[in-house]
């Protein structure tokens, strides 16, 4: 058996049905149990994009979402997308949603579980599923066990999915030879990540904002020439959405499986990456990054990967195959699905313009999410070492050998590259999800907390004592500078409203 045909095998066992349903069922349960906060808590979520500030150790909250939100938006908003529909047929967009607003649910719990037990670890903060599953649940070889998965996946499998994209619409339009772009993108992302989490984030924090809003813009112009289809297009998603045609390729069972793996892909709700960026940041209360891990899982896939799909759509700039790889509907004849739709989609409107643009957004949207990638692969290799006096060279280890998976996975087959990056994706999301849901009454408790606080007019500041939470020692050790920064920002606030008075 060779090496693709191993992992093909692997891709369709982690990527069962079950798995699928697991991350759909898990969405639902959450968000019933905290009455829907994705819905209830908009205006919070943005409130807390902006309520605390960086310090020595942490992150801002801004700085932590923009992370989170590189890490989030990728290839997987274009080229992702575009697989999506060219496996799954337009119903795949509706259930690119679903799992969105579900999975904000699932974002929210798993990010304030990554603040309660975060730690503090050569001057900066650390956090995650590894962290969480050893002093939340007590079970150290489970947490070994993710934390060696995400090496795995963010620091071999994943990079290669990225900067593959990158290569293909590079190639595509400039005639840029992989092998050129894999070295300037591992040259690039040497630069940043030999920096560490500060300079990360201080980098997402220009760039995602910028790729993101430029992104979005352009496919509005798009929507806006084209509002008399809008309608028809939301009809064709809702219609595929449960449809069995095996005419358009729409059979229900291939939509959702494309839809909920490409949205997991892309917005990483339930996969345990996310609470790794949140797990940075420096706030006063968990419940603060849960919502902004909520909040960017809503931008991923609602804005951007919806931007994507409404250029595909509205342009007809789409093929779509079946389970055995036979054309179903062909509008683009020997352009299998990739960049290369939402590339030609947009060439449909302003020719020349559409493989350049989408060609340089993908490099920024798969840049951050490199970045985003070494993080998340430092942040366990540090788990996994956390007694070792060597962290430097570890670390420096663990960054060559990610700018390396990085130049390989640009002159890799795109096939192989997609096989490994969902192999990567599922492994965590398996062993994440069975560990948040084992841990519901703490990430419950601290939305609750933080909900009472605010009710008695408070900047909540999260004391785990108070709430029977164990291991959480980092919080009671700054209980009493959190309480100090809480008072000062509400002080802050008044006097703000003083003034406009």
């Amino acid at each position: 058996m060779s090496f693709n045909e191993i992992v093909n095998v692997l891709n369709n066992l982690i990527w069962s049905n079950y798995l699928v349903w697991l991350c759909l069922g898990t969405g639902v349960f959450f968000s019933l149990i905290m009455f829907f906060p994705q819905v209830r808590l908009v205006k919070d979520m943005v409130k807390q994009l902006f309520t605390d500030n960086s310090s020595e150790s942490g992150v801002s909250s801004f700085q932590s979402f923009a992370m989170a939100l590189g890490g989030r938006v990728g290839t997987g908003n274009i080229a992702g997308v575009a697989t999506a529909i060219g496996f799954g047929g337009p119903g795949a967009v509706f259930w690119m949603w679903a799992i969105a607003f579900l999975g904000a649910g699932s974002a929210y719990i798993e990010a304030a579980l990554a603040q309660v037990y975060k730690v503090k670890m050569d001057g900066e903060f650390r956090g995650g599923p590894s962290f969480y599953i050893e002093k939340g649940l007590g079970q150290k070889w489970y947490a070994i066990l993710f934390a060696i998965s995400a090496i795995i996946s963010c620091g071999f499998f994943l990079p290669g999915v990225q900067a593959n994209s990158i290569a293909t619409a590079m190639n595509t339009a400039f005639n840029i030879p992989a092998p050129v772009t894999g070295g300037i993108v591992a040259a690039l992302l040497g630069l940043i990540i030999f920096g560490g989490v500060k300079r990360i984030g201080k980098a997402a924090e220009v760039i995602v904002p910028f790729m993101a809003i430029a992104y979005i813009l352009v496919a509005l112009v798009i929507i806006v020439l084209n509002i008399g289809q809008i309608p028809s297009i939301f009809a064709l998603i809702f219609s595929h959405a449960f449809s069995a045609k095996a005419a358009t390729g729409a059979v229900i069972g291939q939509a959702i499986m494309w839809g909920v793996k490409r949205g997991i892909y892309s917005n990483e709700a339930g996969q345990g990456t996310g609470p790794m960026a949140a797990a940075a940041a420096e706030v006063t209360h968990p419940a603060k990054q849960g919502l902004v891990q909520a909040f960017s899982v809503y931008v991923d896939t609602l804005f951007v990967c919806s931007a994507t799909a409404f250029m595909i759509l509205i342009t007809g700039m789409y093929n779509i195959y079946d389970t055995a790889g036979t054309v179903l509907v062909e509008n683009i004849p020997g352009v299998t699905p990739g960049p290369a739709f939402t590339q030609m989609a947009l060439d449909s409107f302003v020719p020349g313009f559409g493989k350049a643009f989408v060609a340089i957004a993908l490099f920024f949207f798969a840049f951050t999410t490199l970045m985003a990638y070494y993080y998340y692969a430092e942040s366990n290799v540090a788990y996994i070492f956390k007694n070792s006096k060597n962290h430097k060279l570890i670390f420096n280890f663990a960054r060559v050998a990610l700018l390396v998976m990085t130049f390989v996975g640009a002159i890799n087959s795109e096939g192989s590259a997609w096989a490994l990056g969902d192999v990567g994706v599922g492994l965590m999301a398996w062993l994440n999800i069975i560990a948040i849901l084992l841990l519901t009454k703490v990430g419950v408790a601290t939305l609750k907390d933080f909900e009472a606080q605010k009710k008695l007019g408070l900047n909540p500041v999260f004391n785990p004592e108070k709430l029977g939470i164990k291991n959480a020692d980092l919080w009671m050790e700054n209980l009493k500078k959190n309480e100090a920064t809480a008072q000062r920002q509400v002080e802050e606030q008044a006097a703000k409203k003083n003034k406009v008075a």
